[in-house]
């Protein structure tokens, strides 16, 4: 980011934005970093008195800025946590990078045990949170932090408190050698734990660890292997495979012919983290061609503009992405 900018001077007739009832250290980030920001990227100068802010600058661009302060209030307001993707989504929609970016009230998933709301913060995961809402079985394929499996985590929560179904199954690929577990110290438990661990993150954040206990031990929430599931029958419940990626045709095919009566599976998976043998041919890149146009079926692909993590994620994102066409063009073969 070039940092050797003109300074505004805070002359002229600025443009005005109420702040009243707006918190506005939140509002302007840690040491006002994300009014910084806004200054660095916009030729404006932002001056807050009292509970109001001024905008001085280019009666366009100050305009557009105001309307970035505008979204990230309705983000306050709506629950959410700003930071520093936040800030970039909403800048995105205002210069209108984010086509159907509207994300209103009806969108809120969950509260968190901190009572953060989770809710869709990019138009790919909005059209991720609709298709689950509107689908039986849902695939979301796309890379790191773009919020797969947190989503899908929260949908079956919320499904779950809403009596809509009995039980919320969470599974994942133990291993990339077909889930070979028996070389593994420890109990069966303490072998696949560590697979599993992102499920048991998710899950912590939503449900207080006593309920967690309780659900596990009564299989209200059952955590496993993909193994695990062979030969059962799924009725009644959320259903979430996550980092399918890692599994062969035969596992998904395996998988997707356990969903019972009233349920819901959601499959997640990075396409570009495969970690099978050359041998192997995953079943989440095959599953694409099977099962494309079917009704009650979705596929949302989610991309770095979805990332909800550190913003240095998305940049690692986008330099693997070209890198690996650079060596793709020097090595057409």
């Amino acid at each position: 980011m070039n940092k050797k900018i003109k300074k505004i001077a805070a002359t002229g007739d600025p443009i005005h934005l109420s702040l009243v009832g707006v918190d506005q250290r939140r509002l302007f980030g840690p040491k006002n970093n994300f009014a910084k920001e806004l200054e660095l990227r916009f030729p404006v100068k932002l001056v807050a008195r009292g509970d109001e802010l001024r905008i001085y600058g280019e009666s366009g661009i100050s305009e557009q800025v105001k309307e970035i302060f505008v979204q990230m209030i309705d983000h306050l307001e709506g629950g959410g946590i700003l930071t520093e993707q936040s800030l970039e989504y909403a800048i995105r929609v205002v210069n209108r990078e984010e086509k159907d970016a509207v994300i209103d009230i009806d969108d809120r998933i969950l509260l968190t045990n901190r009572h953060h709301v989770i809710r869709p913060r990019s138009a790919g995961q909005k059209k991720y949170f609709d298709a689950i809402v509107h689908n039986d079985l849902v695939f979301s394929i796309g890379p790191a932090g773009t919020g797969k499996t947190y989503l899908a985590v929260a949908c079956a929560v919320r499904s779950l408190k809403e009596r809509m179904i009995d039980r919320i199954i969470l599974v994942r690929p133990a291993v990339e050698t077909d889930e070979s577990l028996g070389f593994l110290p420890g109990d069966m438990k303490e072998k696949v734990d560590p697979y599993l661990r992102p499920l048991y993150d998710a899950l912590y954040d939503m449900i207080s660890s006593q309920r967690i206990d309780k659900y596990l031990s009564d299989g209200t929430i059952e955590v496993a292997p993909l193994a695990f599931m062979r030969g059962r029958t799924l009725s009644n419940s959320f259903i979430i495979l996550d980092e399918a990626q890692n599994t062969t045709i035969r596992q998904m095919k395996m998988f997707l012919t356990r969903l019972g009566t009233n349920s819901k599976a959601v499959v997640t998976g990075d396409i570009t983290q495969v970690d099978l043998p050359d041998k192997r041919i995953s079943g989440l890149i095959h599953i694409q061609k099977v099962l494309d146009d079917m009704d009650g079926i979705s596929f949302v692909y989610l991309d770095d503009r979805d990332v909800v993590r550190h913003k240095l994620v998305q940049d690692i994102i986008l330099a693997y992405e070209r890198f690996e066409t650079a060596e793709k063009e020097n090595n057409p073969d």
